[in-house]
């Protein structure tokens, strides 16, 4: 069975999605997002010689950093928002000598930044905005704020880009049922069909 002739063989889109930020409290609902990396990882490799030949391993699973690009309305403030996420954090601008909070990875993903998720819908989203995939960062804290730059020249929307790190990050999409697959065999090939469950 050919993809063009399947009705529900439908490919993801980049502009149907919407990112989740828990640190911005009553707004974790982050509509003004205006680009998101979508989580990535890296497998290093260790090499072992033998004789003439070469043999490679797998080694560690490292998480890629993801870019935000915010737009940064006036209501709710997203500058503001941000650098409150940085005071949750346990920095504090140094007004007195005897300050001694710091910065901890503990305040910084749970009290900070929190939850993050980017969530990926289909073209038909059903009334109680089920995605098709999620993406939810574990311990994920802000690396890196950049507040734009502003020139007179300029009339376009004023941006903030945000890097942000963490640990591992989790996929869940919705489930293929196995129990709907069924086989067809044409010119002495198979091809395994697959149904998407609704649930």
């Amino acid at each position: 069975m050919t993809f063009w002739s399947n009705s529900n063989a439908t490919p993801k889109r980049n502009y149907r999605w919407q990112l989740s930020i828990g640190g911005f409290g009553d707004h974790n609902l982050v509509w003004w997002a205006k680009t998101v990396n979508v989580p990535s990882f890296d497998v290093s490799e260790v090499e072992h010689n033998y004789f003439d030949n070469k043999y490679y391993f797998p080694g560690r699973v490292s998480w890629s950093e993801i870019e935000v690009t915010l737009v940064d309305p006036v209501s709710p403030d997203a500058a503001g928002l941000t650098l409150q996420i940085l005071e949750r954090a346990g920095y504090n601008v140094p007004a007195s000598k005897g300050a001694k909070d710091t910065i901890s990875k503990s305040k910084s993903t749970s009290s900070g930044l929190g939850d993050v998720t980017i969530d990926l819908f289909a073209a038909d989203v059903d009334n109680a905005g089920t995605p098709i995939e999620s993406w939810t960062l574990q311990n994920a804290f802000i690396k890196a704020a950049k507040f734009g730059d502003l020139d007179y020249s300029n009339d376009e929307l004023r941006t903030i880009s945000l890097t942000l790190r963490y640990d591992w990050a989790i996929c869940t999409t919705k489930r293929i049922s196995p129990q709907s697959t069924t086989f067809a065999e044409k010119d002495g090939k198979v091809d395994e069909i697959f149904s998407i469950d609704s649930e």
